[in-house]
């Protein structure tokens, strides 16, 4: 196997994301499911923007958040997602290069344009998603560059990729190409409802192998599974896939591997802000320290770390330098 380029490779929804804090009632008035994220259309995403409060408006993207955080870790890190070349596509662009991410997709030229998600934070943290996918639902298999794919230790796929017919095509050559060079390959579930939709699929990209490690939450694991028993779960789980880390929130995770299952505490916080991009931060420790070899523990330690820090603040990328703070916590980077 040639030595790797990129440390992690991650190809998701370039999603440009607009967020304000709101209340309860706001969601029941849009008939939004708390929690979730529903995609939506043009017409839409207008009526919502035009109903929310003052927002904060930044890049975002699941995949494209977690190879930040990999990123701002010290890792090399590169990203496939489409926008549009308009004003924020531009923008989009520009933010995740200046994170030290590779970017080298095409800007689509025509079509809808980039794509946005409205995100309303409820007092108590919890995020609600409402995606207009826009541009990042024509990125295609000739997006998927064989040579990048190849030279990157491990590829990151998100679940909302298999959303979009051309998008689901791409991640699945992706995976071809990666196991073809000796990678691996990681996938997160990005959400219950996606879980639902996407079921049989997901347990099949498992079962043959399409993916090596799954990252999902306590809500998609028990969606995966159909059942409300986590143990249940996570015996299949381990039956089904090479490594599997489940995230429980304040309760830290579970990594489950065929020789058993590792338990890490949550990183404690002072104060929860918005828990847009826990997941995806959650993953990039995770996908850093396997990265440099460490032990599944450790691993969960540098996950959990990055997850503290974006749920304290809004918005779901990092403030701060994530290799300093792990640093500063005594953790290998």
């Amino acid at each position: 196997m040639t030595s790797a380029k990129y440390d992690v490779l991650g190809i998701g929804n370039a999603i440009f994301d607009v967020l304000v804090q709101t209340d309860e009632s706001f969601l029941a008035a849009h008939e939004m499911t708390k929690g979730g994220m529903a995609l939506i259309d043009e017409a839409r995403a207008l009526a919502i923007y035009g109903a929310m409060g003052p927002a904060t408006e930044m890049s975002g993207g699941s995949a494209a958040n977690t190879i930040v955080g990999i990123a701002s870790l010290g890792a090399r890190a590169a990203y496939v997602g489409k926008v549009k070349d308009d004003q924020i596509g531009k923008l989009y662009s520009h933010d995740i290069r200046a994170a030290g991410v590779s970017f080298t997709t095409p800007a689509a030229t025509g079509g809808p344009a980039t794509g946005c998600s409205y995100i309303l934070v409820t007092p108590d943290g919890e995020r609600t998603m409402n995606t207009y996918l826009g541009a990042a639902q024509d990125l295609t298999p000739d997006d998927i560059a064989p040579a990048e794919i190849a030279a990157s230790a491990m590829v990151y796929l998100e679940g909302y990729l298999w959303d979009p017919k051309s998008a689901k095509e791409a991640f699945l050559k992706a995976s071809k190409i990666a196991h073809g060079a000796n990678r691996q390959v990681a996938l997160t579930l990005s959400d219950a409802f996606c879980v639902s939709r996407y079921r049989d699929e997901f347990l099949q990209l498992m079962r043959d192998g399409t993916v090596d490690l799954i990252f999902a939450n306590e809500s998609e694991l028990h969606a995966l599974y159909e059942t409300a028993d986590t143990d249940t779960a996570l015996g299949q789980l381990r039956k089904d896939v090479a490594l599997g880390v489940v995230t429980r929130s304040e309760k830290g995770c579970m990594i489950a591997s065929k020789s058993g299952v590792v338990e890490v505490p949550a990183f404690p916080i002072d104060k929860l802000v918005d828990t847009t991009g826990a997941g995806d931060l959650f993953a990039a420790g995770f996908l850093f320290g396997l990265a440099r070899g460490l032990d599944h523990k450790v691993c969960g330690r540098l996950a959990a770390l990055a997850a503290a820090e974006v749920i304290q603040h809004i918005g779901a990328r990092p403030q701060v330098s994530l290799k300093e703070l792990a640093q500063q916590n005594g953790l290998p980077v």
